[in-house]
């Protein structure tokens, strides 16, 4: 019998698709308008996002003269960038389509968003005193036709290209040309959306700052005598990669400020340009900029910089946003009480948003002026701008505490302000650490160590989240609280690791990457294929982020040849292809795209009628398995094992916001005759309900 030859999903073309589902959530008339354009704000901020890493890395392919064919699963490089393109234009298209059509409906409901030339005098006058006293001194504006050397334009940032025709016999300046071009930086330090003084009739009014600006366009230029002037946006996305030199000499602090600043000197990736644009104004820039036909040039519309759509003013409407939850108490846990002395009796898992994070800060808080605790070592991925959790540790260390912080410094585009917490906690007497060689620590821990009687008792918490207050209100994620001290023996290890990590240690309970994730989860699979032999119970159930490991994939294709029934619920990159005969039939993957945005690693192993299950830090990708530090944690307590293989069944059943994942990756919605299941909505109501 042959062997079947396993097929693959192009990772970054899933991604996109990924992104179409973030389109449809814009798309869907039963979202809340002003949500609809936070959607839209996401998918550009996404966008962004993509073209500065995905999308660049590529780019970096070929420029090194590869083609990249095994990387990019089976295509060549150049071929995926053409094809990216389309799809990015495509999905940009629909975009417009898709504001224009919520402007209309907030038209229906009285509010206008309006161009510079629909303003009427009463509001040219507030326009123009705004501008005066806001706007111009934070403009920054650059004449280019004698500059000798291009201005740097910033990455994300977006530029109004204005055009002059200058009249015939100028006598003030020297014009050489009958025509002048310029630059207007959009500041980005004032909101992007104006709102205008209601007219006598109650509408309400908002005017884009960049129309505000082209409103006075006359004020800008007063100095030169024009009669035509026109302004189209552009703007450019810059290659994030960090550049990380060798120099010994150098604190690691010091090296990940300098690659940070040294990233704005990115090569461009992708120059987007408003398709109105005058040709020959198009034509000068793309010479200035040095910029060819082999680049990804996007025409778009009238704006860029859609991510400002996420905090687009409310104007006091609460009907056109989602109503925001009270986030519930976890049953049995005292958020008055002492957290430490329910822990000890049992563990307790918090499913945030729907419970409150705070106990995460509250448990902190506890610690940090408990006369017991005498150690505290946390990992931190991402914070807040604000963080408790931060100044929760500081006020630990000011009690004496040994507190210990591994903080990653290369996470992704929060690298200053993890230099700026880590300098500050390092001010305080918090002992820092930076990582491990070549590895990005990504796991979310803390441990904390009381004296009880002269012997050392252990407490902690595992996530599948960041501890970071502000994205705990939109991210759904996991905490576990546990005192068991098995796993705690193990996690103190992940940190001893941390300092001394030429050593490899060994671990009873915890999975931990890059050592072990990979080897142990092929072996949980292979459990499961020999269950199925044996006429067993066999089943996996995984929620990850993304599902991009050949390795991985291929041993799901076994388990799936096996018989192994497989449900996946899969947020953003999948590569696997589920359902195809011969190869993945007993495989089925959803995508579920809300309100929150779905965060959380939870692995349930059928085992037999006697399920093994998981938390996690870590995606089933190959830089969680091999080249980050990540903890996959087992739950014992079965009434928390009951509430993850509800919450993973609740999600399973959605049919309202859950996509089927496929081979035509077309983003279709699951549909049944069963009672509607907007998945957010039943999760919140389980455990208001648990509370009785």
């Amino acid at each position: 019998m042959l062997k079947t030859k396993f097929e693959y999903i192009n990772r970054e073309i899933s991604w996109l698709q990924f992104n179409a589902r973030v389109l449809q959530e814009a798309r869907d008339e039963n979202v809340p308008l002003l949500e609809r354009l936070r959607f839209i704000g996401i998918f550009s901020n996404n966008l962004d996002e993509f073209f500065r890493v995905r999308y660049a890395t590529v780019q970096r392919i070929i420029n090194a003269g590869k083609s990249g064919k095994k990387a990019l699963y089976g295509m060549e490089a150049r071929q995926l960038l053409e094809q990216i393109t389309s799809i990015v234009i495509e999905q940009q298209t629909e975009s417009q389509k898709i504001i224009r059509d919520i402007q209309l409906k907030l038209e229906d409901r009285g509010i206008f968003i309006i161009k510079e030339h629909q303003v009427t005098a009463k509001q040219g006058e507030f326009i123009r005193d705004y501008f005066t006293k806001v706007v111009s001194p934070a403009l920054m504006t650059f004449m280019l036709n004698d500059l000798e050397r291009f201005p740097h334009l910033k990455d994300k940032a977006a530029y109004l290209a204005v055009k002059l025709k200058i009249n015939e016999g100028d006598s003030d300046f020297d014009i050489k040309n009958e025509t002048i071009f310029s630059l207007i930086e959009i500041p980005d330090s004032i909101n992007r959306f104006v709102v205008l003084p209601k007219d006598e009739n109650g509408k309400e009014y908002i005017i884009v700052l960049d129309d505000l600006i082209r409103y006075c366009m006359d004020q800008i230029f007063s100095i030169f005598n024009y009669n035509e002037a026109s302004a189209h946006m552009i703007k450019i996305t810059r290659d994030a990669a960090l550049d990380i030199d060798n120099d010994f000499k150098k604190s690691f602090i010091e090296k990940i400020s300098k690659s940070v600043h040294l990233r704005r000197d990115g090569d461009p990736v992708r120059f987007v340009y408003d398709k109105k644009i005058d040709k020959d104004t198009l034509l000068f820039l793309m010479e200035k900029m040095d910029i060819d036909d082999t680049d990804s040039i996007i025409p778009g519309g009238r704006y860029h910089n859609r991510r400002d759509y996420m905090n687009f003013p409310t104007l006091g409407h609460k009907e056109l946003s989602y109503q925001p939850i009270k986030p519930l108490p976890v049953k049995g846990l005292d958020i008055n009480g002492s957290i430490f002395k329910s822990i000890v009796k049992k563990d307790y898992l918090l499913y945030a948003p729907y419970q409150s994070f705070s106990y995460i800060i509250k448990f902190l808080r506890e610690a940090a002026i408990d006369p017991k605790v005498e150690k505290i070592k946390i990992t931190i991925y991402r914070l807040s701008s604000v963080s408790h959790i931060a100044s929760s540790l500081i006020n630990a260390a000011k009690n004496s505490k040994e507190v210990t912080v591994q903080i990653e410094l290369q996470a992704r585009f929060d690298e200053a302000n993890n230099i700026e917490y880590a300098e500050a906690l390092q001010e305080e007497g918090v002992k820092l650490i930076f990582g491990v060689p070549g590895l990005k620590v990504h796991c979310k821990t803390c441990l904390i160590e009381r004296n009880e009687g002269g012997k050392i008792k252990r407490y902690g918490f595992i996530s599948t989240g960041n501890f970071n207050e502000s994205t705990a209100k939109v991210y759904t994620d996991y905490t576990l609280f546990t005192s068991n001290p098995e796993i705690l023996k193990d996690l103190n290890k992940v940190f001893n690791f941390f300092e001394i990590n030429y050593k490899v240690n060994r671990y009873k309970h915890l999975i931990v990457s890059p050592h072990y994730s990979r080897k142990k989860f092929l072996e949980l699979i292979d459990v499961e294929i020999e269950n199925k032999k044996q006429g067993k119970e066999a089943y996996i159930k995984l929620k990850v982020n993304s599902l991009t490991d050949y390795a991985m994939i291929d041993k799901l294709y076994e388990a799936s040849n096996a018989g192994v029934k497989i449900d996946l619920i899969i947020r953003g990159m999948c590569c696997l292809i589920p359902g195809k005969k011969g190869m993945s039939e007993n495989i089925t993957a959803i995508s579920v795209v809300d309100k929150f945005l779905e965060h959380p690693r939870v692995y349930i192993f059928g085992n037999a009628g006697d399920p093994k299950i998981f938390i996690s830090s870590s995606d089933w990708m190959r830089r969680n398995l091999d080249r980050r530090v990540e903890v996959s944690c087992p739950v014992f307590d079965e009434e928390i094992k009951q509430q993850l293989i509800d919450t993973f069944d609740i999600c399973w059943t959605d049919n309202v916001k859950a996509r089927i994942l496929n081979e035509k990756q077309d983003n279709m919605y699951v549909k049944n005759d069963k009672p509607k299941n907007r998945s957010q909505v039943t999760l919140y109501n389980y455990f208001k309900n648990r509370l009785n």
